[in-house]
């Protein structure tokens, strides 16, 4: 019976693994599973864990207020030391491209166990762009043992970097897996998003937008509002709805530029279940987020990407995303053109999703009972 260990530490981690966290607890005659939380995030991740009902069996608790890399890279390591030496796991799912990722899969190398990693093989062209999500996952390429591919192109980007083949399983992405078994969850529990339903304006399409990354810290954020603020002049009988992330670098400039519009809808962040509701409720997706890109597709809704560049790709050469980066103009052409003609509208939303059908799981775990 093999002993696993899944680490994460932040909201879309945790969102990612949590189905095949369940999967691998419900298959006690193969494998024995514990999990750890490092809290890089801590109040967004405990409403994930709550939502799926998990429990963490290790919490490393490194959250600190002005916390830097330096210091969740190095409590990290450090602290994830004791649980390793504790429960000696076989093998360490860590996911993406989090510090967390990162540090865990240093500290299982150093300790020997194999490591499994979960939507490996993105990439952009750049090491500092996301900075420093794009170093942290190709550290953990090197350092995994097997690597779960969401995409062929991520599998090749990984053949390019001499990756062994026969280490590398194409799975889709877990995020739809999880995405649809929240959908389940919210419709047997409509009560969960009245608070969320009535803070919306009534008889109105809904357009919902996140930015949140560093990236667009400073001018990008102020060029992104100066677009919504144009857009929802023109478009009266369209909701632009807004969680402002809390960071005072977006929350300020955020309500300066929109607070005073009648039909722009400034809300706190979201839980999970409120905001896939949201998405699902929307007509088109403004976003920075890699994790939107990969769920808005399953659900026929066509996303405005506002970055430069992604390290998803597939979707948009799938037809299902559209790179603008954090041009206002470009913003309000591309917006607009999907508000105003139907036909590309349909073709955005009805393109195939080439992150999955929502059978990710199954797909790793029977790759573990069958080869391991």
């Amino acid at each position: 019976m093999k002993k696993i260990l899944f680490v994460f530490g932040t909201r879309p981690e945790a969102i990612k693994v949590a189905p095949l966290i369940k999967k691998f607890q419900e298959n006690k005659d193969y494998f024995i599973t514990k999990t750890c939380n490092t809290g890089q995030h801590k109040e967004m991740l405990d409403q994930v864990l709550d939502f799926f009902q998990i429990e963490s069996d290790y919490k490393l608790n490194i959250m600190t207020e002005n916390q830097t890399l330096y210091s969740i890279t190095e409590k990290i390591i450090s602290k994830l030391k004791i649980v390793l030496e504790d429960f000696s796991p076989d093998y360490v799912f860590v996911h993406g491209d989090t510090s967390t990722t990162m540090a865990a899969s240093l500290a299982s190398f150093y300790h020997g166990a194999k490591i499994c990693h979960i939507e490996a093989g993105l990439r952009t062209s750049d090491l500092r762009n996301p900075f420093p999500e794009e170093a942290n996952r190709r550290i953990t390429s090197v350092l995994a043992n097997y690597h779960f591919c969401p995409t062929n192109s991520s599998k090749h980007n990984l053949l390019k970097e001499n990756i062994k083949e026969e280490n590398i399983i194409v799975t889709g992405n877990t995020v739809i897996d999880a995405l649809f078994y929240g959908l389940e969850k919210i419709k047997q529990k409509p009560h969960k998003i009245q608070s969320l339903k009535s803070k919306l304006l009534k008889n109105k399409k809904n357009i919902l937008i996140t930015c949140h990354r560093r990236e667009n810290h400073g001018e990008g954020i102020l060029n992104v509002c100066k677009a919504i603020k144009q857009l929802a002049i023109v478009n009266e009988n369209h909701q632009f709805i807004f969680p402002v992330h809390l960071n005072p670098k977006i929350l300020n400039i955020v309500h300066n530029e929109l607070n005073n519009i009648q039909n722009v809808v400034l809300i706190e962040p979201l839980d999970y279940p409120n905001f896939i509701w949201l998405m699902n409720e929307s007509q088109i997706i403004i976003t920075d987020s890699g994790g939107v890109q990969e769920e808005a597709p399953s659900l026929g809704k066509p996303v405005i990407v506002v970055r430069d560049e992604t390290e998803r790709p597939e979707a948009v050469e799938a037809g299902t995303v559209k790179l603008v980066g954090s041009d206002t103009e470009l913003i309000i052409n591309n917006v607009q053109e999907l508000i105003d003609n139907s036909s590309l509208y349909n073709k955005m939303s009805s393109a195939h999703n080439p992150y999955g059908d929502g059978n990710s799981v199954e797909k790793i775990i029977n790759f573990f009972k069958t080869y391991q």
